[in-house]
């Protein structure tokens, strides 16, 4: 007999009942892999912008999967073969989607592992499911790597038009307050259809993807690439180098054991096994948070300085210009703060520094969003659109940023 389903319902703020359609599924949400999503923040270090930004990947994958749902009875309503295995396995892949995040989501990938996106490891978790739940994920799995002769199964949980961005862009817009992310998620899944075995937007639902791009670009610029949280998720991401390059000079750091693994280790795609893997499932925001603030108090003033910043939200001063930041510039504000506190070149790189970020709201090089007109044919909804800032939209543009410290803290 199968295991009955005690929890049925989830009550989410935005779509308000998420329905748990099988076991399985409720098996693999009940797993401590997907538990572990609660401790991950959906946003990073943005509440330090958009004080309501504090929901987590766990509320964002169920999002994702509900729309999905959603998505799978329009297409089978429009006569789209989808048949009870693959609903299964779309479901479960869109679920675990985002179960390969560390802490702070994005901020990780550069810190406690070298080069290796979430994607791998969401990988690399869905196949030790797959062996803990006697291959129930085999379709799961091709779908998510793309190889499921169903091209329009994958293209739900990952596209230029997908599930994931559908649920973020509507659940960061609500907990932000953003008002200009908000999309129509119902009307677009409504509009969508299947062509030779490729997702595709009916031609009514035009003004719809629009609107959907529109609201992406917004998100990014005002959200996702705010000045302020993109200079406290430099700060995290400098702080974790500094620790590991004090660990590296034999100095004693007080952290959690997973994490001080992590710390002591250079975690390559080459050497992510098993073992690290179940200390990756370990690893969340309460192990970061935690130790920041316990390094606070650390004798290396690098370490201190920067952890006190972010705890108490004394952030780097930051200037966003449209072109390249003068070196000048940069040089008076490196050699200030470096004569201020009789530091080396090397400490003072962790204080002043800069960067650049990339925005690109429809990208023409991916999978593109294809409007399927009255007479059948397809087209590039950027060409199908009668709207003039879609062009604009596919172009990549390019900020240069310039960070220093505002003042002895």
């Amino acid at each position: 007999m199968p295991k009955s389903n005690k929890l049925k319902i989830f009550n989410d703020p935005i779509y308000g009942f998420i329905r748990i359609p099988n076991t399985l599924i409720f098996d693999l949400i009940a797993d401590p892999y997907f538990q572990r999503l609660r401790r991950i923040s959906q946003m990073g270090l943005s509440y330090l912008v958009y004080p309501g930004a504090h929901h987590t990947r766990f509320h964002h994958a169920l999002g994702s999967m509900h729309l999905t749902q959603q998505a799978i009875q329009v297409l089978r309503f429009k006569g789209v073969d989808i048949t009870k295995e693959e609903e299964d396995g779309l479901l479960c892949a869109i679920l675990l989607h985002d179960i390969g995040h560390g802490p702070f989501s994005h901020a990780m990938e550069h810190s406690i592992v070298d080069g290796i996106g979430h994607e791998h490891i969401s990988l690399l978790f869905m196949e030790e499911l797959n062996q803990r739940f006697n291959g129930s994920l085999a379709i799961a799995l091709e779908i998510f790597k793309g190889k499921y002769p169903k091209k329009f199964l994958n293209q739900l949980v990952s596209s230029q038009l997908d599930m994931d961005r559908m649920d973020y862009l509507k659940r960061d817009s609500f907990y932000t307050g953003v008002a200009e992310g908000n999309i129509n998620a119902e009307r677009l899944i409504t509009m969508l259809n299947v062509t030779g075995n490729e997702l595709v937007v009916e031609e009514k639902g035009v003004y719809s993807v629009e609107k959907f791009l529109m609201a992406r670009r917004f998100m990014y610029w005002q959200v996702y690439l705010h000045k302020t949280g993109l200079v406290a998720e430099q700060l995290l991401i400098r702080i974790l180098k500094r620790a590991k390059e004090l660990l590296l000079e034999n100095q004693k750091i007080l952290c959690s054991p997973t994490l001080l693994f992590f710390l002591n280790h250079r975690i390559t795609k080459d050497n992510f096994d098993r073992n690290v893997l179940e200390a990756f499932s370990k690893l969340d925001d309460v192990d970061i948070l935690a130790a920041i603030k316990q390094w606070q108090g650390n004798g290396d003033f690098v370490l201190s300085r920067l952890c006190q910043m972010l705890i108490n939200r004394r952030l780097f001063t930051i200037k966003l210009k449209n072109k390249a930041i003068d070196p000048k510039k940069l040089t008076k504000h490196f050699n200030r703060f470096k004569d201020e506190h009789k530091l080396s070149d090397k400490e003072t790189a962790y204080f002043v520094f800069s960067g650049e970020i990339e925005n690109r709201a429809y990208d023409e090089r991916q999978q593109n969003i294809n409007i399927l007109r009255k007479n059948g044919k397809l087209q590039d909804v950027a060409k199908a659109s009668d709207h003039l800032n879609l062009r604009t939209l596919a172009k990549t543009v390019t900020k240069y940023y310039i960070c220093y410290p505002k003042y002895s803290v």
